[in-house]
This record gives structure tokens, C-alpha cells and sequence, in this order.
């Protein structure tokens, strides 16, 4: 599994690459307290066919423009097209107890519960530790918390100060330890 990956050329970065052997998964995680996502299917036979990805009664259809176009990023790094690569929006969000996932223009959209299930039932031929490596070779680590506070800021003998604790206070301990 690999972490926070920045796509080359861009300031936008990939949250998680999972390669399993039955293929590699694009996750994009988000969450969302006390909003239910849900699939809102609109048009019929005298209108186009239209799926929106609705979250807390708002149309949210951009995040799965996000997970396809960085399954497109993707999908030529690897230099094989038998592998195949899905596309994978994990939503920590009030879910229903039946119908806790769906799919929507060939991304799965499901709860974190889920997405470990499709995970562990995932299998094929992929190599992994092969494929992991050209990944990780095409997409760096975005170390993007490094952009807050850069070193050159900091005069000779003064103590360098963060700004990500003061963004992001329940990360205050590992990110500090990170930089």
C-alpha cells in the first residue's frame, strides 16, 4: 500500500494506492460526519442517463471525476495493460445498514468496511512487490507539509516553526515528528 502520492506535473496527489494480486485500487478517501452519500440516477428513455454521486443532499459527482482521472495517471505507469486498475472512492460517512455501497461510471463508491472486504477478496496474478516498485518509481511521496514553513524562511540561530499544527491539531504529533 502506498501513501500520499503526488502525480508528477501537478500539485494534486493521489491518497492511497493499494496493490493487491488481483489488480491495483486507487483509493480516494474522504469523510463526511452525518451526511449519507447515495446515487441519484436521472433521465430514462426520452433524456440522457445521467448518475451523480449525491452527499448530504449535494451533487459531489466531481469526486469521482477526481478518482477516474487519477486511475487514467495510473494505469500507464505500470507498463502493462493486462493489469487491471480500479478506481475506488472510500467515503467515511453515515452509510445505511443495507446498501452500503454502489458503483458509479466504474468507480466503487464504499464505506472503509467495505473497501477491506473488496481488498481481502481481490486475488489474481499480479506481482506485487514488482508492480508496488513502478509505482512508487512514477509517484513520489508528496511531502506537501514541507510547502508550510520552508527551511529557507528560517534566519541562522532561529527556531524553526510549523504551521501545520496550528492547520491541522490532531496531527500535531505526527507531522511534527515529520518534519
Amino acid at each position: 500500500m502506498l501513501h500520499d502520492r503526488r502525480i508528477p506535473g501537478t500539485k494534486a496527489n493521489i491518497d492511497h494506492i493499494v496493490v493487491a494480486t488481483g489488480g491495483v485500487f486507487v483509493v480516494d478517501a474522504k469523510r463526511y460526519v452525518g451526511k449519507r452519500p447515495e446515487l441519484r440516477v436521472e433521465g430514462g428513455i426520452l433524456r440522457p442517463h445521467i448518475e451523480k454521486l449525491m452527499v448530504g443532499g449535494r451533487d459531489s459527482t466531481k469526486l469521482v471525476d477526481g478518482v477516474l482521472g487519477q486511475v487514467e495517471r495510473v494505469h500507464p505507469a505500470l507498463d502493462d495493460p493486462s493489469i487491471e486498475v480500479s478506481g475506488v472512492l472510500c467515503i467515511d460517512a453515515d452509510w445505511p445498514l443495507i446498501g452500503s455501497f454502489f458503483s458509479t461510471r466504474g468507480v466503487r463508491v464504499v464505506s472503509p468496511r467495505r473497501l477491506s472486504k473488496i481488498l481481502e477478496a481481490a486475488s489474481g496474478g499480479v506481482d506485487v512487490s514488482t508492480v508496488r516498485d513502478r509505482i512508487a518509481a512514477a509517484f513520489p511521496v508528496a511531502w506537501w507539509f514541507r510547502k508550510l514553513a520552508p527551511r529557507q524562511w528560517v534566519k541562522p540561530g532561529q527556531k524553526r516553526r510549523s504551521l501545520v499544527p496550528v492547520m491541522f491539531p490532531k496531527r500535531k504529533e505526527t507531522l511534527e515528528r515529520a518534519l
